[in-house]
């Protein structure tokens, strides 16, 4: 049987492990994302000692996906410093000298919820991550969208919640969803996220992911929306989004969506390896 070598690779912190399914994975080794190099060369000294027969990459962006591109597997305009053009896909491939195949890590959790999580038996549905920067990657009829680049649903416009003065985070847009809801925005409004015992944080961050997702159901229909990261672990979240959604869906469409449409991920903080792993799978 094949091995296969899972890769997510994070803002923050690189995750590497091998197996050929969530059950049996090994235990993931925790890299920080330093530097370009530091970074890939720990995780593919990782997966050689395993001999894994391909490996998938589950990554942060904005990466060029199309086939067949120049730039196919390179790291394109991201905000981390270090990171911009870097050629992912061809350092993995090179170091390692197996098939790789390379995906966003919004797309590649969304794969791995829709095969063994949340969205398992569902054909159309979105995961997003909530965390150091918001993100999200559609799955349509089975396969992950990617058109002439992947989705930014991140980047979307928001509307400032009532008494919300906050310029945004983002550095190209200020206050689009992520630059009003990711983690650090909303450190910067009431410190770490966690640590108070009000449900402001929260409730603001709710009411930010909400009409995230009211774009979502308007432009995709989806039959669910996964939500992760480390903001949506705070208490009650999800239960608060599908109260904020309901609210500014306001019965249009008139559709009985269940308490499920708005759900965490049911693999918890496997979701991006798995769907490297199902990566890994195709590329082999």
């Amino acid at each position: 049987m094949a091995l296969y070598g899972a890769l997510e690779l994070g803002g923050t912190k690189t995750l590497v492990a091998v197996g050929t399914a969530p059950a049996d994975l090994t235990e993931p080794l925790r890299i920080p994302t330093a530097d370009p190099e530091s970074t890939l060369s720990a995780a593919i000294e990782h997966l050689a000692r395993h001999r894994v027969d391909s490996v998938g990459v589950a990554s942060f962006g904005p990466i060029e996906l199309r086939p067949g591109h120049k730039s196919h597997g390179v790291i394109t305009t991201t905000p981390k410093p270090g990171w911009p053009m870097t050629d992912v896909l061809g350092t993995v491939s090179a170091g390692l000298d197996v098939p790789v195949a390379i995906d966003t890590d919004v797309n590649g959790a969304a794969l791995g919820e829709g095969e063994w999580g949340a969205a398992a038996g569902l054909s159309d549905f979105v995961y997003v991550t909530v965390g150091t920067g918001v993100g999200a990657g559609a799955v349509i009829d089975g396969k992950a969208l990617i058109a002439q680049g992947h989705p930014e649903m991140g980047h979307m416009t928001v509307v400032p919640a009532e008494g919300d003065d906050y310029a945004g985070r983002c550095p190209y847009h200020g206050g689009c969803l992520e630059g009003m809801a990711s983690g650090p925005a909303i450190e910067d409004r009431f410190g770490p996220v966690g640590t108070r015992a009000d449900d402001r944080p929260r409730d603001l961050a709710a009411h930010y992911v909400a009409q995230g997702a009211r774009n979502i159901v308007y432009a995709l229909a989806p039959q669910r929306v996964i939500i992760g990261g480390g903001v949506s672990a705070m208490a009650g979240f999800h239960r608060r989004v599908r109260q904020e959604l309901a609210e500014q869906l306001n019965g249009y469409p008139p559709i009985d969506r269940g308490d499920d449409f708005i759900a965490p991920p049911g693999l918890g903080d496997l979701s991006g390896l798995a769907g490297a792993l199902l990566l890994a799978r195709g590329a082999l």
